[in-house]
Formats: structure tokens, sequence, C-alpha cells
């Protein structure tokens, strides 16, 4: 019946600055951007290997509670290759970084980080070759 993700969607206090940080610093291509007048609104569409991020803007949006135990999303998790050089790239922009964990059922390293409006990201490392694991527990 579902076959894929096909985007998550994010709505940003700071257009610019979540923009920067998602394509400049986290490295998403930028598909296409497009301002909708009518809504005050911009829209951009950032692509992360075959998953699509949509990055909204509108004026004064409402705050939503983003601590990872909140009802709603936990948090949007990226597969990196390697933990520290991104590690690296982040605390180099000033992005603090939680200490690296170890996932007690598939023995991954992760870590937690926040985006400009304090989202909650993980940046779990699959080394090259490995199989994504489906589920995790933590």
């Amino acid at each position: 019946m579902l076959n894929a993700i096909h985007h998550v969607a994010l709505i940003c206090t700071d257009y610019d600055r979540s923009r920067r940080f998602y394509v400049e610093l986290l490295g998403l291509d930028l598909i296409r951007e497009v301002y909708r007048e009518e809504r005050q609104s911009w829209k951009a569409d950032l692509r992360i290997g075959s998953v699509q991020l949509e990055l909204f803007s509108f004026p004064a949006p409402a705050m939503r509670p983003s601590h990872p135990e909140a009802t709603g999303l936990r948090h949007l998790a990226f597969a990196v290759v390697s933990l520290d050089p991104v590690i690296a790239r982040l605390e180099a922009a000033d992005v603090a970084v939680e200490p690296i964990r170890i996932d007690p059922y598939t023995d991954q390293r992760f870590t937690f980080f926040r985006d400009p409006d304090g989202l909650p990201l993980e940046l779990y490392e699959v080394p090259q070759g490995t199989v994504l694991p489906l589920s995790r527990g933590v």
C-alpha cells in the first residue's frame, strides 16, 4: 500500500537562517524555492537521498514543544557514513552536539543536535556497505 516516505515538512521561524542551516551546513540539495505572496511564505524543497524535506516559513508561526518526549514528531534522523567529520563541521559552526551514544540494539553510534528552531535532529552512523537497521528502541 505505502511505498516510501516522499517528504517531511518543517516550519521555521527564520527562513533565511534555516535555509542556510539545511543547505549550506548540512548539505541538502535545493530542488526549488518559491515565495507564495498570498501566504507571505517561502517554501524550499530540499533533497536528501531519495527523500524530500520541505522547509516552510509563515508569519508568526506557533511554537510546538520540541523536547524528544513531546507528542508528535520525536526527531528527524539522518544517516551518515561517519559521525566524526559531521560533528566537527557542526561544532565549527557553533552547533551544540550531544555526546555520542551507542544504540544497544544495533551497536551503531548516534548523537543528537538541534536545528535553529530547536527541532531535535539525530545523526545515525551507518558505515559504508552496512544495511540500515529497520527499527531501534532508543
